[in-house]
Formats: C-alpha cells, sequence, structure tokens
C-alpha cells in the first residue's frame, strides 16, 4: 500500500503510529485493518539528527521508503550526487515574476496537518483512492496560512514541493491556495531519493541558488541546501499559533535583498 503522506509524526499519534503492537490483543479485526492503514500510509521523520552534508556528498536522515505504483524519484548513483535533470523542474519564470525570487514552501506540518482519524473541526476532507478503496483525509489549516500565503503570493515566486503523492497533495493544494499563489506544484516523483530519502534539490529547479529560499519543517528536506532554508516547527492542532504571521515581516525584508545567504545566515545565528 502506497504511503501518499510523508510527515513529521504527531506526538499525540506516534504510538498509534509507530507502536501497534502495542495496542489491545482484544481490539476488533476492523480497528486493527484501521490501525493498519493508518501506519502504513503515514510516512514520518521522527529525529531530526541530520547528519551534516559533505562536500559534494549530502546526506539526510530516516525517511520512509520508495512506494509501489509511484513514479521513482531520481536515484544517486554509487553514493555520489544525482546527475542534473535533463530538464529544470519549473517552467520558464512569468512575466508578472520576473525580478522575484523563488520561495519553496512544503505542505504537511508547514501549512495543514492532515490525518486519517477524523478530526471534528477539519477544514477539508479530501477523499483518496488507495488500492481500490477511497479514504476520507481529514485537513486542519495552519493559522494564519490565508494571509501568509496571499502575502507571499505578492513578493515571491511561489512553489508548492511536497514529497508526498499528488493524488493526496494536488487536491488539498486546490482547496488551500484558493489564490493562485503557487505557480507550479512539485511531488514526491521531484524529490531525489538519496541514500533512502526523499530530498528537494533545489538545484535542479532551474533558478539561480542565490533567490531560491525553502520553507520547510524538516531539515532532511533541504539537506542538499541548508543555507537557503527557513526553518518553521512543525504544526499538528496548535489554534494559537503565529509562526506563519510572525515570518511575514522576515520575507519582506527578503524580497528586498539582492541575494538571500547573508540575511538567513544571520537568522540561523540567532
Amino acid at each position: 500500500m502506497d504511503h501518499i503522506i510523508t510527515q513529521v509524526s504527531n506526538p499525540k499519534e506516534e504510538e498509534v503510529i509507530f507502536n501497534p503492537e502495542k495496542a489491545s490483543q482484544s481490539s476488533s479485526l476492523k480497528k486493527q485493518r484501521s490501525r493498519s492503514i493508518f501506519s502504513t500510509l503515514f510516512c514520518c521523520f521522527r529525529s531530526y539528527n541530520v547528519e551534516a552534508a559533505a562536500p559534494n556528498a549530502p546526506n539526510a536522515p530516516n525517511a520512509p521508503n520508495a512506494p509501489a505504483g509511484s513514479l521513482p524519484p531520481p536515484v544517486e548513483e554509487n553514493g555520489s550526487p544525482p546527475k542534473p535533470p535533463a530538464k529544470h523542474l519549473l517552467p520558464e519564470v512569468m512575466i508578472s515574476d520576473h525580478g522575484k525570487k523563488c520561495v519553496v514552501i512544503d505542505l504537511d506540518e508547514t501549512l495543514v496537518h492532515s490525518s486519517f482519524k477524523p478530526i471534528s473541526n477539519a477544514d477539508f476532507i479530501v477523499p483518496v483512492e488507495i488500492d481500490g478503496t477511497v479514504h476520507q483525509v481529514y485537513v486542519l489549516k495552519r493559522p494564519h496560512v490565508d494571509e501568509f500565503l496571499q502575502k507571499m503570493g505578492e513578493l515571491f515566486e511561489c512553489v508548492l514541493f511536497t514529497a508526498s503523492l499528488a493524488k493526496y497533495a494536488d487536491p488539498v493544494a486546490d482547496l488551500l491556495d484558493q489564490w493562485g499563489v503557487f505557480r507550479a506544484r512539485l511531488f514526491r516523483e521531484s524529490c531525489v531519493f538519496h541514500r533512502g530519502n526523499y530530498v528537494k534539490d533545489l538545484s535542479r529547479l532551474g533558478r539561480e541558488l542565490g533567490d531560491v529560499i525553502i520553507v520547510d519543517n524538516s531539515p532532511a528536506s533541504y539537506i542538499f541546501h541548508p543555507e537557503n532554508a527557513v526553518p518553521v516547527q512543525s504544526w499538528f492542532d496548535d489554534m494559537n499559533d503565529t509562526e506563519l504571521l510572525d515570518l511575514l515581516p522576515v520575507f519582506e525584508g527578503l524580497s528586498k535583498e539582492d541575494e538571500v545567504y547573508g540575511v538567513l545566515q544571520n537568522l540561523r545565528g540567532r
């Protein structure tokens, strides 16, 4: 069965996701099947102990295995970084985006949190077909995500880049992005499958790296280019969270810089 969502584990759900054997032996077959679906479909980074990347040979922490039936992402050869793609992942820059920096934005635990367990206050319920059965995915929007996306769309060329599969992430993006902020959407097949991990290789985008910023809650995702990252805390259900709102002044400043490295280095040094 496909792993359709790549996300950091919710501490509240970690016992179910990672320790199904601890469930009561008296549970019904239906409950056991539900747990199996839940634990199989959610691919979670359990640790942020990201190994430092050596020159020309990046590493990454534990991540899910490639799903059966999905397009395989580029794979390294003999321990070397993958070769550049025959063509770039992104199309030519739109006229309206000329002169703007490119911001790559993650989906799960950065903008939303999704679950196969029913959520009473879900913003969206997205049906996803898996092995001939339709499952409901319950999606919560992070506080201030609407304001964040609208402002980012004004300041930058924005790209959605997720390690989840398109059959889940694309309909979520349709519901989330009501303003057409994302100029492009990249999914798992656009990641580099490097030493057993899904990594978002910014050098494959077709943009100058000095003009690219990645916003992601998982350091594993940007292990190749940590100097381009604006890290965010993983979000699950805290409706008092203000991180996206707090980041807007930072991005307003970045939009006016000649290149991003100096500002991002200062941010990391705080």
